[in-house]
């Protein structure tokens, strides 16, 4: 029987469930401390914990839960990892180095339902949510492997932007988030830490009424309702109007900045027509929303879909900034591996079923 992650556990969590087993208050705060500062990856270790403490958590979770299956490196320094849960699915994970920091991308589900129909993440439909301790131990192996090379390098921001939708694991993503921003921990500044939602109109509001001081990022694509349907199968059900709803909510209750997500792809959504209903959308947001144009990484399975031309790319962006929309094309990471999020775990699946 495969036992939970000790990392689903918020500090108040942990300290409660040892009380509760006649630990005293200390005991939590000692664990915590091996788990996150000296980083240790066996109870075992946990030397100077009382081993009758250490004999029950090792009952009762594990501290491993994740297995590196594949590990691709690029020439940027970033690293992909493909990891082996212990029921057998893989996730993926990515480490990006950035003149600010490193930046982790974490994944939320396994399998993903938002059907974006240019995404490699959607290609292999969800099949269950992550936990809040397989979504922090993501950042734990990543960390590890820093420490491994012994160059005092410490994860120092977090996008939770792969596979899956956020918002859809919505409970133990903000467990997650209150564990790795735990000061005592990790201590991850919360305003280092970016979540990313196809658009659940309704979660973003949630969201916003949590009062967390971390970052939104709504992946939009297109500036009009035909157009975002066609790429986004979500907007069915939750069309612009009702993600406007939402933007202005989320801005009014926490007067911080939005950020949109833009891929550009071309021939599709990257015409300057397309950058200025974009810029009409957004008109009276002024400083509190960001626009994001990401180049696309072509998926195999997606080939009508087509990196937009560098001229076409600058052409959208300077009309956007003509409109006085903030607004940047996003650096590219990993560009000689599998890029393209969910790209990796389609691939190693693929190939161990014989396609």
């Amino acid at each position: 029987m495969n036992k939970p992650s000790i990392y689903g556990l918020t500090s108040s969590q942990l300290e409660s469930w040892l009380l509760e087993r006649g630990h005293k208050k200390f005991r939590a705060s000692q664990v915590w401390d091996y788990l996150y500062r000296k980083r240790v990856t066996a109870f075992e270790e946990m030397t100077d914990v009382k081993s009758e403490c250490v004999d029950l958590l090792v009952e009762h979770f594990s501290i491993q839960t994740l297995e590196v299956h594949v590990k691709q490196e690029s020439a940027d320094g970033t690293v992909k990892f493909l990891f082996r849960l212990q029921d057998g699915n893989l996730i993926e994970t990515v480490l990006m180095r950035h003149k600010y920091g490193l930046s982790v991308c974490v994944t939320t589900q396994v399998g993903c339902n938002i059907g974006c129909s240019f995404c490699a993440s959607g290609l292999l439909a969800k099949t269950r949510d992550l936990s809040s301790g397989e979504i922090v131990e993501q950042i734990m192996n990543v960390q590890h492997h820093l420490d491994s090379k012994g160059e005092n390098e410490r994860v120092s921001h977090i996008v939770v932007m792969g596979i899956g939708e956020p918002f859809d694991n919505f409970d133990n993503m903000v467990d997650f988030i209150h564990i790795v921003t735990d000061y005592k921990g990790l201590a991850i500044g919360a305003r280092k830490i970016t979540v990313s939602t196809s658009g659940l109109a309704n979660k973003m509001k949630e969201f916003a009424d949590t009062g967390l001081q971390v970052n939104l990022a709504l992946s939009l694509h297109a500036p009009n309702n035909e157009l975002r349907t066609r790429i986004m199968k979500i907007n069915r059900a939750i069309p612009i109007e009702k993600l406007m709803e939402a933007v202005d909510y989320y801005i009014e209750k926490t007067n911080k900045r939005i950020t949109l997500e833009y891929i550009l792809l071309r021939d599709v959504n990257d015409h300057v027509e397309e950058a200025e209903q974009l810029a009409d959308l957004f008109a009276d947001k002024g400083k509190s929303v960001y626009v994001n144009l990401i180049p696309y990484n072509p998926v195999d399975e997606h080939s009508q879909y087509q990196r937009s031309d560098q001229e076409d790319v600058l052409a959208f962006y300077d009309t956007l900034k003509k409109r006085g929309i903030n607004c940047k094309i996003r650096q590219e990471h990993g560009t000689d591996i599998d890029a393209a999020c969910g790209q990796l775990r389609s691939k190693q699946i693929k190939k161990a079923q014989g396609e």
